[in-house]
C-alpha cells in the first residue's frame, strides 16, 4: 500500500470515528432532554409539549452535517404528537406543534415525500381527527414543491386538500397545474375535468375534456373523454327536465307521478332518454331526475349542475 493509500485509509477511518462521536453526542443529548422532561414532567401531571429548537434555521445549522438523520428524528416526533392527539378523539386534542414539528423535519430534508403527503394530511383533517387546518396544509405543500419544482406530486396534493374540502374549481386549477409539469402522470388532465363537473361547472369540464380528446396520443383517454362528453350532456339534460318537474309542481301542487303525465300536460313529446338512448329515472316525490340505473353514463359525475 502506497504513502498515499496509507494516508487516505487513516482519513477514512477519522472521519467515521468523528461520525461515530458526533452520533453518540447527539444522542446523549436527547437522552439528557428527555431525562429533564421526565424529572420536570412525571407521568403522572399532564406533560406540557415543548419544542426546544423552532426555526428550521437554526436547527440546520446545529445539525453539524446530520440533517437526514435528525428529519428522520422529528418526523418519527410529528408522529408520535400526532398520534397522541388523535387518540384523544375529542375538544382536548391539540396539534399545535405539529406544523412547527413537520417544518423542521422538511427544513432539515426537503425531499422528504413521504413528510410532505402525510404531513399534509394530518394538517387537513378536520378535528378532532386532525388538525382541522388546510392552509398549513396547503403551505407545507407549497413549500414541497418550491423545493422540489420537478415534482408533479406536490400540486396535485394540494388539488386534493382543496378538493376534500369542497373547493372543486381551485381543485382542478391545481390539477391542471400537476398536469403541466414536464413528466407528469397522463390522468391529470382527465382529474381536472371530472373535479370541475363535480363542483358543477359543466361548461369548463367540457372545453378539457375537449381538449383532451383533440390531444391525447391514448385510446383510453380518447374513449374516456367520449363517454364523459356523453355524461355531460346528460347533465344538461337533466338540468332542463327538472325545470320541468319544477313547474309542473308550481302549477299542480306536486311533482309529475311520471313522465306520461308531463306529456299529457303538454311539457314533453316523448319519453325521454338519455344520449345512450335510456328512459331517464323520475323521482315521483321529489321530481329528481338521474339517468336510469343501467344506463352505461350512470353515476352522472355532477350533482348541481349549472
Amino acid at each position: 500500500m502506497t504513502p498515499t493509500e496509507v494516508r487516505g485509509t487513516k482519513d477514512g477511518v477519522r472521519g467515521k470515528i468523528v461520525a461515530g462521536v458526533a452520533l453518540a453526542v447527539l444522542g446523549g443529548a436527547v437522552v439528557t432532554l428527555q431525562a429533564v422532561r421526565e424529572r420536570q414532567f412525571p407521568d403522572t401531571e399532564p406533560a406540557a409539549e415543548v419544542l426546544y429548537v423552532s426555526s428550521p434555521a437554526v436547527m440546520t445549522r446545529l445539525a453539524l452535517g446530520f440533517d437526514d438523520l435528525l428529519s428522520d428524528l422529528y418526523w418519527i416526533r410529528a408522529i408520535q404528537y400526532y398520534g397522541r392527539a388523535r387518540l384523544l378523539r375529542s375538544s382536548e386534542a391539540r396539534y399545535d406543534l405539529l406544523y412547527p414539528l413537520l417544518d423542521l423535519t422538511t427544513s432539515l430534508d426537503p425531499r422528504f415525500r413521504v413528510a410532505y403527503n402525510f404531513g399534509s394530511f394530518f394538517l387537513a383533517e378536520p378535528a378532532p381527527g386532525g388538525a382541522g387546518r388546510p392552509d398549513l396544509a396547503i403551505r407545507l405543500l407549497e413549500k414541497g414543491m418550491a423545493a422540489n419544482p420537478h415534482r408533479w406530486e406536490y400540486p396535485h396534493d394540494i388539488g386534493f386538500v382543496y378538493y376534500r374540502h369542497g373547493e372543486y374549481v381551485r381543485a382542478a386549477e391545481w390539477f391542471r397545474r400537476a398536469a403541466q409539469v414536464p413528466g407528469a402522470t397522463n390522468w391529470l388532465e382527465p382529474l381536472a375535468a371530472t373535479t370541475l363537473a363535480t363542483g358543477g361547472d359543466v361548461r369548463s369540464s367540457r372545453l378539457l375534456w375537449q381538449n383532451v380528446m383533440a390531444t391525447s396520443e391514448h385510446q383510453w383517454l380518447r374513449d374516456q373523454g367520449r363517454k364523459a362528453l356523453l355524461q355531460l350532456d346528460a347533465v344538461d339534460q337533466k338540468r332542463q327536465l327538472e325545470q320541468l318537474t319544477a313547474e309542473y309542481e308550481r302549477r299542480h301542487g306536486d311533482p309529475p307521478p311520471t313522465w306520461e303525465h308531463l306529456m299529457r300536460d303538454g311539457a314533453l313529446r316523448a319519453l325521454p332518454r338519455d344520449p345512450a338512448g335510456y328512459v331517464f329515472s323520475l323521482n315521483p316525490w321529489w321530481g329528481t331526475v338521474d339517468v336510469a340505473e343501467d344506463s352505461p353514463l350512470r353515476p352522472l359525475p355532477v350533482d348541481n349542475p349549472r
